[in-house]
This record gives structure tokens, sequence and C-alpha cells, in this order.
């Protein structure tokens, strides 16, 4: 899978809560507590595996979580990282 140029990856995050950074894409999302963090972590988890993408998580603060999906063999952003996001949105 290549690349997404930078024209073609600004059009599909177009309206959508990821942004870019760099060579990948993230997203934050903030929770009530600590436990629907994790709750929302191991969502992701589930769903990352059924697909066989798995995003960079990062848990931060006490009820804060990180998303980062890039495709680490093309050094950057595929159109796999926004169907990702696309099926992570669906997630919590």
């Amino acid at each position: 899978m290549s690349l997404l140029s930078d024209d073609e990856l600004a059009q599909a995050l177009a309206g959508s809560p990821w942004q870019r950074d760099g060579d990948a894409i993230v997203r934050e999302r903030e929770f009530d507590d600590f436990a629907a963090a994790i709750r929302f972590v191991n969502q992701v988890a589930e769903a990352a595996e059924a697909a066989n993408h798995h995003p960079d998580i990062l848990v931060h603060g006490w009820n804060k979580v990180r998303l980062v999906l890039t495709t680490h063999d093309q050094g950057g952003v595929t159109q796999s990282d926004v169907d990702m996001a696309k099926t992570l949105d669906d997630v919590g």
C-alpha cells in the first residue's frame, strides 16, 4: 500500500477528529474517568486485532487516550491508516 499524498491525506481527514502529526495521524479522546478510558483502550485493542492494524496507544492524565496511526513499513500514512481511523471512530 502506498503513502497518501499531502492532498489525499488532507481530503481524507477533512471533517474528521483525526489530525496529521508528522508521518502519522492522531486523535485524542477524553473520558469521565480512568476506568472508562481503559474500557475504550480494550475496545480499540479488539478492533485493532480484528483488522491486524495496531495503533500506538497512550493513556495519560487519568482520563485521556491518544491514538496514533501510521504504516511503519511504508514510513507514513496509507489508506489502511485512514480506514482504521474510521473503524476506531465507531469504538466507545
